[in-house]
């Protein structure tokens, strides 16, 4: 339908479809780099043409964010199907990086801050009740499954954020083999987690 014209461009233009141009916009150039103003460039529209669809830039960040954490929760339910205890736990890790490098953009529009009201609405719940479910693998219970739960989040989005950064690419071993030795030390400790 669309002629590359300004005018047939703006037919068919959803929230969803340039939420979705968003996030392609984030993987290709960065996050932080996505506006209201290079998504109508995107779109070669005039930028009040899509204030109808989106209120502003922060908006347009918080719906890329709650697509990014609802693409992840999907994924992780997929993966984490059948599993336990570390086989559990490497799957979902691997479901966090494996989803960083195909989609830089989005896994940082995942770490965006949302407002009380995004947040409510958004997936961040599934991945915590994932987390939850992995750690009854391992026999964890009340504030120390809230211990463990952060503990897995700030290693699995540390040493991605690490990686992607280029943290680790002028040192052997090679981050692979890191990050195995990495979850296998974690099922280690959430074996053996200490009692207080």
């Amino acid at each position: 339908m669309e002629d590359g014209g300004k005018g047939m461009a703006r037919v068919g233009l959803t929230t969803e479809r340039l939420v979705r141009a968003g996030a392609e916009l984030a993987d290709e150039v960065g996050f932080d780099q996505v506006t209201v103003s290079a998504l109508a460039r995107r779109f070669d529209v005039k930028v009040a043409s899509l204030y109808s669809h989106v209120k502003n830039s922060h908006d347009l960040k918080t719906r890329i964010a709650l697509l990014a954490l609802e693409e992840l929760a999907d994924r992780g339910a997929a993966a984490l199907a059948g599993r336990a205890a570390k086989d559990a736990l490497t799957a979902l890790a691997n479901v966090y990086r494996d989803y960083a490098r195909e989609h830089p953009g989005r896994y940082a529009a995942a770490q965006f801050r949302l407002d009380s009201e995004a947040a409510a609405a958004s997936a961040g719940g599934r991945h915590a009740q994932m987390t939850r479910a992995i750690l009854r693998g391992y026999d964890l219970t009340g504030p120390d499954q809230t211990h463990a739960v952060r503990l897995l989040g700030s290693v699995f989005h540390g040493y991605v954020s690490l990686e992607m950064g280029g943290g680790f690419s002028h040192s052997a071993p090679d981050t692979q083999e890191t990050w195995s030795r990495i979850l296998d030390a974690l099922d280690a400790l959430l074996r053996n987690w200490p009692v207080p």
